[in-house]
Order: C-alpha cells, then sequence, then structure tokens
C-alpha cells in the first residue's frame, strides 16, 4: 500500500484534512514545538522561521504546511521540487509572495541545483540576486521580496544540501503513528464521510494501515465500498478483516510488494544481505520506490534490517511469512 497520494484521492483529502492545530491528531511534540514557535512569531507581528518537514511520505507533512498557514492567518502557495525546473519558476512565486505567506515545496531534496541556489537569499535576506547581460558588461542585481516562510517537505533528509538545510531555522521529523493515534484519525474520518463504524473496526483498520494516516483513510475508503456493497454500511471488525485480506492486506499491514521483497531476500538471496538494486531488479520495481515507500515500515517493525553488505531479513520476517530458515527455495509468494 503506497503512501504517496494518487490523483483521484485529492478530493476526499482535503475533506479529511485537519484545519488548524488542534485538530490535528498524533505528532504530540511536533505539534507543541510548532504552536510555540507560531505563538511567538504571532506575538513579534513576523512571519514564522523556514520549516522543514522530514519523514515518510503520507505522515501530514503537507496538511502541517496548511495549518501553519491558517494558524498565521497567511495564504499559501504551493509547489514540489521537480515542477519548479527553471529558475524563472521559482523567481515568478517568490516575486508574487505577500508579507507573510507561506510557500510550500513539497520534495524539496528534487529541487535542481541551479533554480535551489535562487532560494538562499531569498530564505536568508529576502531578496533574489541575479545577473544581467555577460563578461565586462555583467552586472547584479538584487530584487527585494516580501517576508515569507518556506515550508519544506522531503522524505529523503539526507539529499538535501548542506547550504539548503543550514537555511531552515525549525526541524520537525515525523514518525509513524501509533495504532491509538490512527484509530482516532480513522474515527474522525468515518464521522465526516458519514460511515457507521464500530470501533474494533477502527481497530482492524488502524492496526493494517503501515502507521500511516493517509493509509489509513484510503484503507477506510475501500472497507467503506466492502460493507455498502457485503453488508448493511456498518463496519465491524470481522468485515473490515475480510476486506482488507481481500485486498491483499495482512494483520500487520504487508501488502503484496512487502511480502515479494521479504520473500526475494529469503528465497534468491538465502535471507540476505543483498543490495537494493539487486532486489529492484529482481523484482522490477524502481529503487526509489523500495527506498522510500516499502523500506521505512518494513525496518520500523524489524522485518529487515540495513547492513553495510545490503538488506537482510530478520527472524521477525521469518516467523511472519511462516518460512523457517535454511528452506531450499520456499515458496512465498
Amino acid at each position: 500500500m503506497t503512501a504517496e497520494e494518487l490523483k483521484e484521492e485529492e478530493a476526499v483529502s482535503l475533506r479529511l484534512r485537519p484545519a488548524r492545530l488542534k485538530d490535528y491528531i498524533g505528532q504530540e511534540q511536533v505539534k507543541e514545538n510548532l504552536a510555540i514557535a507560531l505563538r511567538a512569531a504571532g506575538e513579534r507581528g513576523d512571519p514564522l522561521e523556514h520549516v522543514l518537514f522530514y519523514g515518510p511520505p503520507g505522515l501530514g507533512k503537507t496538511t502541517l504546511a496548511h495549518i501553519i498557514a491558517a494558524e498565521m492567518q497567511a495564504g499559501i502557495k504551493t509547489s514540489s521540487g521537480p515542477a519548479l525546473e527553471r529558475a524563472g519558476d521559482l523567481i515568478g512565486i517568490l516575486t508574487s509572495l505577500e508579507r507573510g505567506e507561506v510557500f510550500f515545496i513539497d520534495e524539496i531534496h528534487r529541487l535542481p541545483r541551479v533554480v535551489e541556489e535562487y532560494l538562499y537569499g531569498a530564505m536568508e535576506d529576502f531578496a533574489i540576486d541575479f545577473v544581467q547581460d555577460k563578461g565586462p558588461y555583467a552586472r547584479t542585481i538584487r530584487l527585494r521580496i516580501q517576508p515569507f516562510t518556506l515550508v519544506g517537505a522531503t522524505t529523503r533528509s539526507g539529499l538535501l544540501t548542506a547550504p539548503l538545510r543550514e537555511r531552515f531555522g525549525i526541524f520537525h521529523h515525523l514518525d509513524f503513528y501509533p495504532e491509538q493515534d490512527l484509530i482516532a484519525i480513522v474515527t474522525r474520518s468515518a464521522k465526516i464521510l458519514g460511515v457507521p463504524l464500530e470501533q474494533e473496526g477502527a481497530h482492524e483498520i488502524a492496526r493494517r494501515a503501515r502507521g500511516t494516516p493517509r493509509i489509513a483513510n484510503r484503507l477506510l475508503r475501500r472497507v467503506r465500498d466492502y460493507a455498502q456493497v457485503k453488508g448493511d454500511g456498518r463496519i465491524t471488525p470481522s468485515l473490515a478483516a475480510e476486506a482488507l485480506e481481500r485486498l491483499g492486506v495482512d494483520e500487520r499491514g504487508l501488502d503484496d510488494l512487502d511480502r515479494k521483497l521479504l520473500g526475494t531476500i529469503i528465497a534468491y538471496y538465502q535471507g540476505g544481505p543483498v543490495g537494493v538494486e539487486a532486489l529492484a531488479a529482481t523484482l522490477g520495481e524502481q529503487t526509489d520506490t523500495l527506498e522510500e515507500v516499502v523500506e521505512p515500515f518494513l525496518l520500523k517493525i524489524g522485518f529487515i534490517a540495513r547492513t553495510t553488505r545490503g538488506r537482510k531479513a530478520t527472524d521477525l520476517a521469518y516467523e511472519h511469512l511462516h518460512v523457517e530458515r535454511g528452506t531450499d527455495q520456499p515458496k512465498l509468494f
């Protein structure tokens, strides 16, 4: 179950997205620190310092960017690293920002270097320096812009360049959510969608959601469809379990790709270690998909381990797949 937001999910996500910090469930330390920073900036009448959110996809980075804008009573403009292909694209947005406005860049680690360099002056001095003409006629022109707050989001903080990282004043890591928080999120979403949901049904969805709110809400909608067609519309624990099994999501939240990855390590590479490039080639998947979507949760629950020589399947993975170590080419998928 990918945590990336699908195009058809955008409208529903907007309905389910909390608008203010008090409505945001989970990530308590992040919320508390943000609340203090927001209040202090508001009392001074200054824009909030630039904020960087990092962590796996689907944990609420985009939601927090919109909440920051709402709490500061400011507008928000959004873009992404791959979308800002030319310096002119960035300059056009920066010069259109009003005082205190929020500029959100998703996947900020994928900004082209030539574009990123224009951000340095904008973040530090609220000015853009660019060179006009060439050779002996070249001159630098400084263009002043309104003070603003840049909110960056990344799943790969290690790929950020040091100059860009150092210009952020606030850093927050978003981690996977515990089941209790996911139960609260699923319950809240069910009320907004008008879905009758039993508490144990919410628990069944939450424990299979890979610690990720976006996946929890996606599973809720799929179980809602199943309950509507196969039941009376009410989501019970047994109905939720049946629906999720049909979707290929097991009791730990693993889907077909997770099980294939673990099975490949065990069946073809004797439990590892094996490099991620070799795994990607064997599975026919992109390396980025394995590193950003699949691996983080498997690492979190202890099903794989990273070593200097590659990935290894742990005893927990063998136990979950009901495979004994030393089995010759077990049939796993």
